[in-house]
């Protein structure tokens, strides 16, 4: 019997295995979008937990995933998941470890540093970023920390003290006050907490005794030469659009107003105004020209080095150097990191497409700085990347520049307006055609011409004014048109705050939409926006009433709504640092719960912690009537006087002082609401002491209420014992700032309410506190505490 030779059957023995075997799948690479997106979940879902894993289980997690994320096998992606939850919890954990320990909360503390970034000067203050000398001169938990300061200038003076004299790079020794990074906690609001986690921000203050700060060396380093250049473009540029110029050369935006951001919000332009990753792509490939214009003009150069390869190093050092010069903002950054990876494959000769390079510089951002997932330019960046990269994929043959642009910016906008609506909670409607205006213009004449003179005026000083004045001429025509687009009616569309999966069924609209047009259904995409863009609103019933405590701080501020209506009672504080409550949290939390109107306004009297914020409200929302007590010096339509009463949607709402013809006495004239209800009643007092609590008692009916809110912010002057047993309250609010001067709320009148059978709740501890009296009872819910993060430190129980 003839048999076949051994290769023969061997060969034949291989192909039957292969066509038997089923197709092998291959590995995902370690360094492919894949793994990148593993290691993107897994921050995020650590980050997004309200408190941090023991330490011991965080290692766990690193131990696991580095070794399953570099073995070969197809879980890879899990593996880099495990491995970057537990770098990013430990990253969290290490900075959270810095922040200010409570025995150093409030104290005096001798500093000695160096000042980084650029300060903030502004007309009472100047704010600035301050690393601790690690010396023997400071207290150990604040050696090399780094601070939020603000510098006041002493009250009464009549011009700027030595604040002024503060530099970027320069070192100086002072003494400051500090507390642990804590901001408000309310809808709509800005995270205060989370923005000092990821800046690393160990503590806040202030600097005291202002005339013992000396300079103990002048400004040096990066942040000293962008200082000086934006002086340079304000003395060159006559105009007052030299703020833009320096914002676009340098990234310097202390010269923009609040007026200003409000026009580039309206409009959709805020990612262009400072340096983006787009102008950091102009300055690489202009430094990517001028190498193979050399390598060109010397041909002697490409026996020693390609010029391809030359090309991508001068890339690589151009973004990197002007990613410098832009104080390495986010989005520079990005790009930075994605040009060197795109030149690294080059100097390799390795093929990369536009994904790996994505994912390439994904894992970059993350192994070196995992919390910048709390940022949310981070997102807008590597999300805007990715969805050019997934519509608009390079494709050969005959290239239609007018439509790809036009086509990117379709992409951007619907692809980034969930984030932007989650983010921000606002939308700009003019916003593309802003763009399609701002786009070409600002990035291809105006920011040339800025980075022009920025680099002439470095080789010779005086040489890039003449470049510097026409970047400016050329700015101001469009600006006029954007802020006439600004002030329309529809030009901005804010947002309620939406559910947490709204976000995820948005995302998957825009993706569904943006599939390829022969696709059936795709207009049926649209209704997974609906979620996101008209969440519900949980409006009360007929005949129930909403209380909102908004978390102003040291102040007040309630939003009453009934089915149909809305009041704010006080408005917050406005002081003269700067800080304006009507501003930063309570004009965010009206949107956020869905208010676009006020139908009153009771300003219960004219301190400056219940009445500052009132301008800020009535410029950022229509408002139907205005309160306050006679001769109150604010400027309200009407009085508040007992007996005036009124109905809305079956709930009743009447003053119970002051009487009519009552001397405006400051707090003891505070307009004081009742509020009743079928299922319960509300009190709000404002500000009233013990003299005007007798008075009320004379009808001690009136005072009942189920719902109080804590007058004078539970001063030792209040809230007196018959006052608190005619009331009956089963809730009691207190309004108070956390550790503020005046020890609001005082221990013995928190006792007080507790021992009539009140539960005691602070908006210090809490932050905003929302309470629903319908027929359900009293239901209360507590910001910090049903959206509790990480980074939160709610203060200590009243």
């Amino acid at each position: 019997m003839s048999s076949l030779p051994s290769s023969v059957a061997t060969g034949e023995a291989r192909a039957e295995a292969c066509e038997s075997a089923a197709p092998v799948r291959p590995c995902p690479h370690p360094f492919g979008p894949g793994c990148a997106a593993g290691l993107l979940a897994g921050a995020v879902a650590v980050l997004g937990l309200p408190w941090l894993l023991p330490v011991p289980a965080l290692w766990g997690l690193l131990v696991v995933g580095l070794p399953a994320w570099a073995w070969r096998w197809n879980g890879r992606a899990v593996g880099a998941l495990l491995a970057g939850a537990g770098w990013a919890a430990l990253g969290a954990g290490w900075a959270l470890a810095g922040w200010l320990p409570p025995e150093l909360e409030g104290r005096e503390v001798g500093l000695s540093g160096r000042v980084l970034d650029l300060p903030q000067h502004e007309v009472r203050r100047t704010r600035f970023q301050f690393v601790v000398d690690a010396d023997d001169s400071v207290p150990p938990p604040l050696r090399g920390r780094r601070l939020q300061l603000a510098w006041y200038d002493d009250f009464g003076a009549r011009e700027a003290g030595p604040r002024m004299a503060l530099q970027p790079g320069s070192r100086w020794q002072f003494q400051a006050r500090l507390r642990a990074p804590r901001g408000l906690a309310n809808p709509g609001g800005f995270d205060a907490g989370r923005h000092a986690l990821a800046q690393r921000i160990a503590a806040t203050g202030y600097v005291r005794s202002p005339h013992l700060a000396r300079e103990l060396a002048p400004a040096a380093g990066i942040d000293a030469w962008r200082d000086a250049m934006a002086g340079r473009i304000a003395g060159s540029v006559p105009s007052s659009s030299s703020r833009f110029v320096r914002a676009l050369a340098l990234g310097d935006t202390r010269g923009l107003a609040d007026t200003d951001w409000e026009t580039l919000r309206a409009v959709g332009l805020t990612h262009l105004i400072a340096i983006s990753g787009f102008h950091v792509g102009l300055v690489a490939g202009f430094a990517a020209w001028l190498a193979m214009a050399a390598w060109w003009l010397l041909p002697a150069l490409g026996r020693r080095w390609p010029r391809p390869q030359a090309a991508a190093v001068a890339a690589a050092l151009g973004a990197a150097g002007y990613a410098a010069v832009a104080g390495f903002a986010l989005p520079t950054v990005r790009t930075a990191l994605m040009i060197a990876v795109v030149a690294a494959a080059r100097l390799v000769r390795r093929p990369l497409d536009a994904w790996q390079a994505l994912a390439l510089a994904l894992l970059a951002m993350l192994l070196v700085d995992p919390l910048a997932v709390l940022q949310s330019g981070f997102w807008l960046s590597f999300a805007g990347v990715a969805w050019l990269v997934w519509c608009l994929p390079a494709q050969g043959g005959e290239r239609h520049l007018l439509r790809d642009f036009f086509a990117a910016q379709g992409v951007a906008t619907l692809g980034l307006l969930p984030l932007g609506a989650v983010l921000f909670l606002q939308a700009s409607l003019v916003g593309p055609v802003a763009n399609l205006l701002a786009v070409p213009w600002w990035s291809l004449v105006v920011v040339p011409l800025s980075l022009l003179g920025t680099a002439l005026e470095a080789l010779h000083a005086g040489a890039g004014a003449w470049a510097w004045r026409l970047a400016a001429a050329c700015f101001e025509p469009s600006w006029a048109v954007f802020e006439r687009m600004a002030a329309s009616p529809f030009a901005l569309v804010w947002l309620p705050e939406g559910r947490a999966w709204a976000l995820p069924l948005a995302l998957l609209g825009a993706f569904w939409w943006l599939l390829p047009r022969g696709l059936p259904g795709r207009p049926l995409a649209l209704l997974l926006w609906l979620p996101l863009l008209w969440p519900p609103r949980d409006l009360p019933a007929p005949g129930a009433v909403e209380l909102n405590v908004i978390d102003v701080g040291q102040g007040l501020s309630v939003l009453v709504r009934t089915r149909n209506h809305a009041l704010l009672y006080d408005a917050g504080p406005a002081i003269r640092d700067g800080y304006d409550a009507g501003e930063r949290a309570v004009l965010p939390a009206l949107r956020a719960l869905g208010v676009s109107r006020l139908d009153r306004v009771v300003l219960s009297h004219a301190d400056q912690d219940h009445a500052g914020g009132w301008p800020a409200v009535q410029r950022g929302m229509p408002v139907s009537v205005s309160l306050a007590p006679a001769r109150a010096p604010l400027a309200a339509q009407g009085a508040c006087e007992a007996g005036r009463r009124w109905s809305w949607d079956g709930v009743e709402f009447a003053f119970l002082h002051p009487p009519v013809h009552f001397p405006y006495l400051r707090n003891e004239a505070s307009c004081v609401l009742r509020i009743a209800s079928r299922h319960g009643a509300v009190l709000l007092p404002g500000d009233i002491g013990e003299v005007v609590e007798r008075r009320l008692l004379r009808a001690p009916g009136v005072l009942r209420a189920d719902v109080v809110l804590v007058p004078h912010h539970g001063s030792g002057g209040s809230s007196s014992a018959a006052f608190i047993a005619a009331t009956g309250a089963r809730v009691a609010v207190v309004a108070a700032g956390h550790g503020n001067r005046f020890g609001h709320p005082r221990p013995e009148v928190v006792r007080r309410w507790q021992r009539q059978g009140a539960e005691v709740l602070a908006t210090s501890q809490s932050g905003a506190i929302r309470i629903w009296v319908d027929e359900g009872g009293i239901s209360v819910r507590e910001r910090r505490a049903w959206r509790r993060r990480l980074w939160d430190q709610p203060g200590p129980p009243p």
